[in-house]
């Protein structure tokens, strides 16, 4: 019957081949799964558009609807979708491995599907994904550890979505996304509203140790004595705190961030960061030295370790390390106007 239908030779007319296709999908619960199996592939090599039964077989078993989810052109957005909103997980995995997939069905996709389809539509490059998608995408990554590196890997991952996931993703996906992502000035604008805001979420108790450090470095700088030696003497006294504080004033960053930098395990965050703000090759080795032997002296002692560190930040653009770091002045104040607000609301 397949072959007879299909057949190039065939000279039924195009009104003809619709008939027979309408009758064939109100038949098709009756027909065997081999058979609407050889059917949907027929369909497929074709190209020929037979709507009502295209639609019908699409929406078979899935050892049916494969050939067609996942090659033919002729099924519309608007069917996708409701296939993915009324099937089963194995129809939206082979839909999420089509070609030129539309941001329409990929949100539908992603609104819909577990971690094993997220992770296929991620790592198909053919696939449009919105930019809500990928905010939401980025979000789930933190605790998604899967989706991490074929995000990273996408051509079309906006610039400041990526350097939002540097925190929480792998040392070998930070140094790809500090090598290979650069970031758009205008995305790096901050507002005066919001350094006000960051301004007040910055108070800490006046009587704290983090505090008398913020004062000392705040007067440092205004003396013009915040310097290299400053920073390595700081260190060598284990002054962590001093430290700390000192070089969030000197990068403009808030004392958490410069916190988190300085507790990146794989240094890459502060070697951004002494990029940034000039340290000299000789200051960046002694202070590398310094808290590498204040977390363990074993790795202190290890050459390769403080090689592998010195030829990482040798690579490092400045240019694009200006504007990482300016990235992180804009998320600091924005991550200190949300917990202003959530205080206020707490209040």
């Amino acid at each position: 019957m397949v072959d007879f239908f299909m057949h190039p030779d065939e000279r039924l007319s195009d009104q003809q081949r619709a008939l027979m296709g309408d009758v064939l999908a109100k038949l098709l619960g009756e027909i065997e799964m081999d058979v609407r199996r050889n059917l949907a592939d027929a369909l497929v090599r074709s190209g020929i558009d037979l709507p009502d039964l295209i639609h019908a077989l699409a929406n078979d078993d899935i050892s049916v609807a494969q050939p067609l989810l996942l090659d033919s052109p002729l099924i519309r957005d608007h069917a996708l979708i409701e296939i993915v909103k009324n099937r089963t997980e194995e129809h939206r995995m082979t839909i999420a491995m089509r070609r030129n997939l539309s941001d329409e069905v990929t949100d539908a996709l992603v609104e819909r599907s577990g971690p094993d389809v997220i992770e296929t539509l991620l790592r198909n490059q053919d696939a449009t994904l919105s930019r809500r998608a990928m905010e939401f995408l980025v979000a789930e990554s933190r605790r998604q550890d899967r989706f991490q590196e074929p995000l990273v890997a996408r051509a079309d991952l906006p610039a400041d979505l990526a350097h939002r996931m540097y925190w929480w993703v792998s040392a070998a996906l930070r140094r790809k996304i500090l090598l290979s992502y650069k970031v758009d000035e205008e995305i790096l604008d901050k507002s005066m509203e919001r350094a006000a805001l960051a301004a007040s979420a910055d108070l800490v108790d006046g009587q704290s140790a983090q505090a008398r450090a913020q004062r000392l470095a705040r007067r440092m700088a205004e003396l013009g004595e915040l310097t290299d030696n400053f920073l390595v003497t700081a260190l060598r006294q284990q002054r962590i705190t001093v430290f700390v504080a000192a070089l969030a004033e000197r990068a403009e960053i808030s004392y958490k961030t410069a916190w988190q930098i300085v507790s990146d395990r794989g240094f890459e965050s502060f070697l951004v960061l002494a990029r940034a703000v000039d340290l000299t090759r000789d200051v960046l080795t002694s202070t590398v030295l310094l808290l590498a032997e204040a977390r363990t002296a074993k790795a202190a002692q290890r050459p390769d370790i403080i090689h592998s560190i010195l030829t990482m930040f040798d690579r490092l653009d400045r240019a694009n390390c200006v504007r990482i770091l300016r990235l992180w002045q804009r998320n600091a104040d924005y991550q200190s106007a949300i917990e202003s607000l959530e205080r206020a609301r707490a209040g």
